[in-house]
């Protein structure tokens, strides 16, 4: 790959989400630009398990435009990710202060399972292949115990001996003094045989250590898949003929160039889903509408995250599973096991339980006529009439109807006492009810109410329960993009470039110096403005946010305050923080003080806005409603069948209101309109549904 080739990003860009089911891809050409705007081109194809790489080619090619053509490719993976959740992790070693090499294992206070004393988890890193050494620094940084050097040495020489690949350097207080870190990383570079080396204060400048050890564990154990798989990628998009650069999405909502990504690889975990954050965002803030809830329902799994003023949250707690914290800043997204390949079966108990267990891409569901044999929430919306048997796509063997339902009466009805169909209905609620629960994280959990935001759409499956989940929360409206089923790929086309830092000050706000302060947000600023510099595609603007992670004085958890810029006095930073923290708890506490723990910095370098309203082709669109009518059939609602309109969704006239029961369809998803709800178009060709309009 070369990094140097420059990119006419303005010509013809392509976003490419790589899903647990489906590679997805969207083409914005503005070469055929006319009075029309930009030509748009979408693909979506089987994702390549054995090799995502070949997914994503074979979603170039059916776009019927050469790579040659293509000025930038921007690609979502989850490379990384699926690596952290299937713990196949490079083989890593670690280095440490001597008597602290369990910090990783022993955790927080906390056990896999809340009730009981069950569960159990695997550290990154084994115990034998965590290696001490004799060094130490306070926590104000001063040295206490000098870097044993020769041990250092004996230590890397030890991990090499016993297969690992990459290395991580992960000190006491280096947060507050990185030395012995850099040090010790001088020397293992000299034996080490790769570039495989994390330093913990490197990746996240951070005080605790456990969170801090398991981070750069993560990013050293994942650093190898992820170069192996962007030189595969890379090689691939040669051989198509695209010999430049490309950029990969970043878990906050940024992108970085393929040429540096595996230096900061746990940066990438989130990737998929922080791309479907930042489309809704943009849509919607097109659309006037700055405060949503994201709703992105896949093959595998439901993502849902809050967008507040038209940015989304970005939070530095996230723990991917248990034990798993990976704190640098990614978006606050909440996942469930709820996806349309998630499988429905009545447990010992006998009560219906569905995921967190899916299908997959193989066999998948059983409409998909792959072998899968088991009831899945695919399966169920075909049974009532949700989905159209005739239209999915990339079906190997037709199944029928007939057969579908025979499958739910024998392996859920015949246990519940239900027929076939009554048990696809019981398998929907009970997919709501999770979702609606992950909604409820993100909203409530928070302190936000969920009917002062828009629901957001998208995902193969989103449009689907969207509307059933508003009414569900009591949220008013639901928004479904133009392309629900590719918006993670459109996520890849309108994100921004971005870098983001944390540094841990730990000083109570009554004793700072403010000018700490100052210094701190102004080098991360400028790193971050030097980073940009680097990229190969160079954006219109820079952007900065400034926030501080605060907490009372003794307290444990932390609350993310905005700062109105890097000059910040005392009395200030006191106000904003029990401000937010009113906010969230509705509670004042004005005789606690407050201690800064964190000062962060994103530094974003915003690109050139993209025209939404060709993403369905308007020379396609009809005068009249009864001319987009494709069809009329019978579904389920609320335990009775319903004569409903089956519309064409690229037809529909812009000035459309729709009356439900109504179902929309379209290439990459299916829109479901509930009885008493009314829909209507806006220029761009979002659909808005009122929940509640039409009664």
């Amino acid at each position: 790959m070369n990094e140097k080739k420059g990119i006419n990003s303005g010509s013809v860009v392509v976003g490419i989400d790589v899903g647990g089911t489906f590679t997805d891809l969207i083409l914005i050409d503005s070469r055929e630009g006319s009075d029309m705007g930009p030509r748009v081109r979408v693909a979506k194809t089987p994702t390549t398990i054995e090799n995502q790489a070949f997914g994503v080619v074979n979603a170039i090619r059916e776009t019927g435009v050469p790579a040659s053509e293509i000025g930038l490719i921007v690609h979502g993976t989850t490379t990384t990710t699926n690596a952290v959740l299937e713990r196949q992790l490079a083989r890593t070693g670690m280095i440490t202060t001597a008597g602290f090499r369990d910090i990783i294992e022993l955790g927080r206070r906390t056990r896999p399972q809340a009730y009981g004393m069950t569960g159990t988890f695997t550290p990154v890193v084994p115990r034998n292949l965590r290696l001490e050494v004799d060094e130490r620094m306070d926590a104000a940084g001063n040295v206490i115990t000098p870097l044993d050097e020769d041990g250092v040495r004996a230590a890397v020489k030890a991990l090499l001996d016993q297969g690992c690949v990459s290395l991580v350097i992960h000190f006491l207080h280096a947060y507050a003094n990185p030395a012995h870190e850099k040090r010790a990383a001088e020397i293992a570079a000299e034996l080490w045989p790769n570039n495989y080396i994390t330093t913990g204060h490197a990746l996240l400048s951070e005080a605790r250590e456990f969170e801090r050890g398991v981070t750069a564990a993560v990013n050293a154990s994942v650093q190898p898949i992820l170069e192996r798989y962007i030189a595969r990628l890379s090689n691939e998009l040669q051989g198509l003929g695209y010999a430049r650069d490309f950029l990969v999405m970043n878990g906050n909502g940024g992108m970085i160039s393929a040429a540096h990504v595996a230096r900061e690889a746990a940066k990438t975990v989130m990737s998929g889903p922080a791309s479907g954050v930042m489309a809704a965002a943009f849509t919607a803030r097109r659309a006037g509408v700055d405060n949503l809830i994201t709703y992105d329902m896949g093959g595998t799994s439901t993502d849902v995250a809050l967008v507040r003023g038209a940015r989304p949250a970005v939070s530095n707690e996230i723990e991917v599973e248990y034990a798993m914290p990976i704190h640098v800043p990614m978006v606050d997204v909440h996942t469930v096991g709820a996806g349309g390949g998630s499988i429905a079966r009545v447990n010992d108990a006998g009560l219906l339980e569905v995921g967190p267990q899916s299908a997959g891409a193989k066999p998948g569901p059983i409409c998909y006529g792959r072998g899968g044999m088991e009831p899945t929430i695919s399966d169920a919306n075909l049974l009532l009439g949700r989905l159209n048997s005739k239209k999915l796509l990339s079906v190997d063997n037709p199944v029928s109807v007939s057969d579908v339902e025979a499958i739910f009466a024998d392996r859920l009805g015949s246990r519940l006492g239900l027929s076939g169909v009554e048990a696809a209905g019981a398998v929907l609620q009970i997919a709501n009810i999770k979702m609606a629960g992950a909604i409820r994280m993100v909203s409530l959990g928070k302190g936000h109410d969920p009917r002062d935001f828009a629901l957001f759409a998208f995902g193969g499956a989103g449009p689907l329960h969207a509307a059933a989940l508003a009414r569900e929360l009591g949220i008013p409206r639901v928004m479904v993009p133009a392309r629900p089923g590719i918006t993670n790929a459109l996520g890849c086309v309108v994100a921004d470039l971005r870098h983001d830092f944390v540094r841990t000050v730990n000083r109570p706000v009554a004793s700072l110096d403010v000018a700490l302060v100052k210094s701190v947000l102004e080098e991360q600023r400028a790193e971050g403005a030097a980073l940009i510099a680097e990229e190969t595609v160079q954006p219109e603007r820079i952007e900065l946010v400034h926030t501080a992670d605060m907490q009372f004085v003794g307290q444990t958890h932390l609350i993310n305050v905005p700062l109105p810029g890097p000059e910040v006095d005392r009395d200030t930073l006191q106000a904003l923080f029990e401000e937010a923290y009113f906010k969230r708890f509705k509670v004042r506490l004005p005789e606690i003080r407050a201690n800064l723990v964190n000062l962060n910095t994103s530094v974003i370098g915003v690109r050139a806005d993209i025209d939404l309203a060709s993403l369905i082709d308007p020379a396609g669109r009809v005068a009249t409603l009864a001319k987009a009518l494709n069809e009329r059939r019978q579904v389920w609602f609320a335990g009775a069948w319903h004569d409903t309109p089956v519309y064409a969704r690229e037809k529909l006239p812009l000035d459309a209101v729709i009356e439900g029961p109504a179902i929309l369809e379209q290439l990459d998803t299916t829109t479901v309109i509930e009885p008493g709800d009314r829909a209507a178009s806006d220029a761009d060709g979002n659909i808005i549904i009122t929940v509640g309009a039409g009664r």
